[in-house]
């Protein structure tokens, strides 16, 4: 298998906070190598002479290493590696953080999932006919808390197809998998994560998720701290390909959500990514909590459907059952939404698609083990909108590409040009003003029922809409 690799260059941005590791010259690192040839006995042997051989992945003709991080250079140059890069560092945290200690007196809707249209504040109604059923959503996180039956419904989560990947980076040598370790997150990233795609009980009331009906498969990438490595990724989104290949899911359809992000663009995890699309399987991600400096990766590489964060000026207004008693007026959304300050802006050589409620998420989040409720903000928060969303354009269109998936988003989105919002600040106790730039919201904020209504088209017509934001089309 042959293909190009491109993009590795070294962009400072993540999903959500990176943190650089220092690494001598001589000191051995976790090195991720994409071959243009299949690996061969004699290329395992000749890449020995560099550091040792860790993980293979012959279906896309790569593997990994622990090798000094003076010889990756040299690696690269071999006449049969088409790319190789140090293992990457990626990261899943939140940028804002409140707990919420508001009584839950009504309501079963919020003002994320009233903003896209999926479920209506005022009257508590679904809005559109899909629920996700008969359609897996993998989760590539953090895992989920021991306490997830308390949230989720047993049958909403795909226990016996769980996993928790550990291991890359130098020094941490071969990628391990443990399927008994899924369910011990002690960082509760992922628990939130998954609470905005299945929604989620409070204290005896169900909260309202994008697609309730879908169900989850828990996939540990990142460890207790919210870090993680690109190779571990990878071997997450390979895992999730198997089941896809090898007709564990029969022919349901599939989608990854990564709310997680790493400063670089990496050899390994984009051909992972490709053969995954190539399988079907349907790719969204984060695009980045570094604000100016960029979007961060894999959110950043084209094929992916990345998801930027935006908020809304109803926010902290309307006392403390605001998140669920205030209603988003249909139809105002270009002009009562805003993007976070923190949402990551696209630069030359990326690609930023939409953007999706990713300001002041209420879901479970056990900080320091302590099970509670949080809201949080961040793009890891706005991606599963749309992992959800893509999730009820599959319901409706099993045969949905991601290329159909990413077009019809953009098409059908509400437009979010340059502008300016006076936003309340719970931190400050009062109004500030957020800005952004045509850099920062991609084609606008999804519309799940026109995103629906051009699945449905494209299942019946093989055809779609042309993007036609406010602010052109798509920057390819």
């Amino acid at each position: 298998m042959r293909r190009a690799v491109t993009g590795l260059s070294a962009l400072a941005v993540l999903t959500l906070a990176t943190v650089p590791v220092a690494q001598a010259a001589g000191q051995d690192v976790g090195v991720n190598v994409v071959l243009s040839t299949d690996i061969t006995p004699a290329i395992l042997a000749e890449l020995s002479a560099y550091g040792a051989v860790n993980e293979q992945y012959p279906e896309i003709d790569a593997l990994t290493m622990r090798a000094p991080a003076s010889a990756v250079a040299r690696i690269s140059r071999l006449p049969y590696v088409e790319a190789a890069n140090k293992d990457v560092e990626v990261i899943g945290k939140p940028v804002e953080s409140s707990p919420f200690t508001s009584t839950l007196d009504y309501g079963v809707a919020t003002w994320h999932t009233d903003q896209i249209d999926v479920q209506d504040v005022a009257t508590g109604d679904r809005e559109v006919p899909e629920t996700g059923a008969g359609v897996y959503v993998a989760v590539l996180d953090t895992g989920l808390h021991s306490s997830w039956p308390a949230y989720f419904g047993e049958e909403r989560i795909a226990e016996e197809l769980g996993v928790a990947i550990g291991g890359g980076g130098g020094e941490r040598g071969s990628i391990s998998y443990q399927p008994n370790k899924w369910s011990v997150d002690q960082n509760g990233h992922g628990t939130h994560v998954t609470s905005t795609i299945l929604g989620y009980n409070m204290n005896g009331t169900a909260i309202a998720g994008v697609a309730p009906e879908a169900t989850v498969i828990p996939v540990k990438v990142l460890n207790q701290n919210g870090s993680g490595w690109s190779s571990v990724t990878a071997a997450g989104i390979d895992y999730v390909t198997d089941l896809k290949e090898s007709g564990v899911l029969g022919d349901a359809p599939v989608v990854i959500n990564m709310s997680l992000g790493g400063p670089t663009n990496d050899a390994l995890s984009m051909a992972a990514i490709d053969r995954a699309i190539e399988a079907g399987v349907l790719i969204v991600a984060s695009a980045g909590n570094s604000g100016e400096a960029g979007m961060g990766y894999p959110g950043a590489y084209e094929p992916v459907i990345s998801v930027a964060a935006n908020g809304w000026t109803g926010e902290w207004l309307g006392g403390p059952t605001w998140w669920t008693g205030s209603d988003v007026t249909e139809g105002d959304v270009a002009e009562t939404a805003y993007i976070a300050e923190f949402s990551s802006r696209e630069l030359a050589g990326q690609d930023l698609d939409v953007a999706a409620p990713g300001s002041w998420i209420v879901g479970p989040y056990q900080l320091n083990a302590k099970q509670s409720y949080y809201f949080l903000g961040g793009t890891s928060m706005a991606s599963p909108h749309v992992a959800g969303a893509v999730a009820l354009m599959a319901e409706r269109n099993p045969a949905l590409t991601q290329a159909d998936a990413e077009r019809i988003l953009e098409a059908t989105a509400t437009a979010l040009p340059a502008g300016e919002r006076e936003v309340f600040d719970p931190n400050l106790g009062g109004l500030r003003t957020i800005a952004w730039g045509d850099d920062a919201s991609g084609s606008g904020v999804v519309d799940v029922p026109a995103a629906l209504d051009a699945a449905f088209t494209t299942a019946t017509t093989d055809t779609a809409p042309e993007p036609a934001r406010g602010k052109g089309g798509p920057r390819r």
